[in-house]
């Protein structure tokens, strides 16, 4: 079965929010629809609760294919076709991630990359009856420590190492203290 059960609310919460749904709407899939096992909702999904769930490489997706309730939380139970898993594995999502302003001959799932951007903001205020009259961005970089020689590397003087350095923006109406 599954160690991820917590992933069954968070279907439940996109399912509420429409997230994935809207999300997948900022794309447009010029890809051969006698072709598509995955539509792009639900390699949208799939990638949203892989990542809530921890699993940020693509690589992770290969196993996640096969799991039960994953793909229960993602709404497939079974592929279309006989050779097909439930869920798309690391080659076809990154397809999605790879997505650029153009199709060329390996991606034909092109993101609006505009879209996207007015998509947060219009989540954020869909949580407001009206426009909060002040926003706070809490900034946070978390170092994420590698070994090796992988693209993106950096030396950090402060932590003393290699690490990748993602920047976490938490933003919140400072009057209610909601946080997106």
């Amino acid at each position: 079965m599954s160690s991820d059960g917590g992933v069954i609310l968070l279907k439940q919460v996109d399912d509420r929010l429409g997230f994935s749904r809207r999300f997948a709407a900022c794309f447009r899939d010029e890809r051969h629809p006698g072709f598509v096992e995955y539509r792009v909702e639900d390699l949208v999904r799939q990638r949203i609760m892989g990542l809530a769930l921890g699993y940020e490489d693509l690589n992770d997706h290969d196993a996640l294919r096969h799991d039960l309730i994953f793909g229960l939380a993602s709404g497939r139970l079974s592929g279309g076709r006989a050779n097909c898993a439930a869920l798309a594995g690391k080659s076809t999502l990154n397809r999605l991630e790879r997505s650029g302003h153009k199709a060329d001959r390996y991606c034909r799932i092109i993101a609006d990359h505009e879209a996207l951007a007015a998509l947060f903001v219009t989540l954020f205020m869909d949580q407001h009856e009206r426009a909060p009259a002040r926003v706070v961005l809490d900034v946070d970089a978390t170092d994420d420590r590698i070994h090796g020689h992988q693209e993106g590397r950096a030396f950090h003087g402060y932590y003393g190492h290699n690490c990748y350095l993602p920047l976490y923006v938490f933003c919140g109406d400072y009057t209610t203290g909601y946080h997106l």
